[in-house]
């Protein structure tokens, strides 16, 4: 199922070559970039390994009663695994099929320039993890937010954030943004969230550097990785299957070219 679902995404040719050669280029230095040179870890391999943030939920935990595991961990380890197969098939990157868990409070993190964020409503940074995530994104790291709905679990994260960048906030992502071009053009694409969040109506929240640069884009309302985890499955329409994927798909190839 996920190769004939890369089978109807593929239709780039050329671009994806190119685009390609220029990735991989650009991975060869990619694990240990975010670290000073005098602490960059040993680089054993090209391969581009995706980080899932794990973190904890504080008194924030006691609201949750999903029976799902801990909130950071939802829709693990199979949105991962099928998100890199998508992106080995579509763009030839040299993916590690398994993401890898990491959190704030350690300095591995800076080892992934790409990392997956969720259900932060539940997020509950110490002054260490707050400190680390500024640092991550600043140096040049790019956070995926995704699973969280409803006006609580925002204003969560929107405090949260302030602890990361007091001086910052979050903003609606414009359409014309690269972000939303720099491979599939999706920029008219609008996923509907997964079945049990139908009412919510998603929005595309971001932050930038001083120099611009997209540090996270924040799917607010929505549940992409729901698509991706559940996308071997019948139930799961292959069209809003492809929806979330090219989503996944360009949120990496903008944080690996920029």
């Amino acid at each position: 199922m996920i190769r004939s679902i890369a089978k109807t995404l593929s239709r780039k040719g050329t671009r994806i070559l190119l685009a390609s050669l220029c990735i991989g280029v650009l991975m060869a230095g990619s694990f240990g970039w975010l670290l000073p040179a005098q602490e960059q870890f040993p680089l054993t391999n090209y391969k581009f390994t995706l980080g899932r943030i794990r973190y904890s939920t504080g008194n924030l935990g006691s609201f949750f009663s999903g029976g799902q595991g801990p909130p950071w961990s939802h829709d693990y380890p199979r949105s991962e695994r099928h998100l890199m197969k998508i992106l080995a098939e579509i763009t030839k990157v040299d993916v590690n099929p398994d993401g890898h868990i990491v959190s704030f409070e350690d300095e591995e993190a800076f080892k992934y320039p790409i990392a997956y964020l969720c259900e932060v409503g539940f997020l509950d940074l110490s002054e260490k993890e707050a400190r680390n995530m500024s640092q991550y994104l600043l140096r040049g790291g790019f956070l995926i937010v995704d699973d969280f709905r409803g006006e609580r679990e925002l204003e969560n994260f929107r405090q949260q954030m302030k602890m990361v960048f007091p001086d910052r906030s979050l903003e609606e992502i414009p359409r014309t943004h690269e972000i939303f071009k720099c491979f599939y053009d999706i920029s008219n694409l609008f996923p509907a969230p997964p079945p049990i969040y139908r009412a919510a109506i998603p929005q595309y929240l971001g932050m930038s550097d001083d120099r611009g640069r997209l540090m996270m884009v924040v799917d607010y309302n929505n549940d992409l990785s729901e698509y991706w985890e559940w996308s071997d499955n019948p139930w799961v329409p292959i069209e809003q299957t492809n929806e979330a994927y090219k989503y996944g798909v360009n949120y990496v190839i903008y944080a690996l070219t920029h």
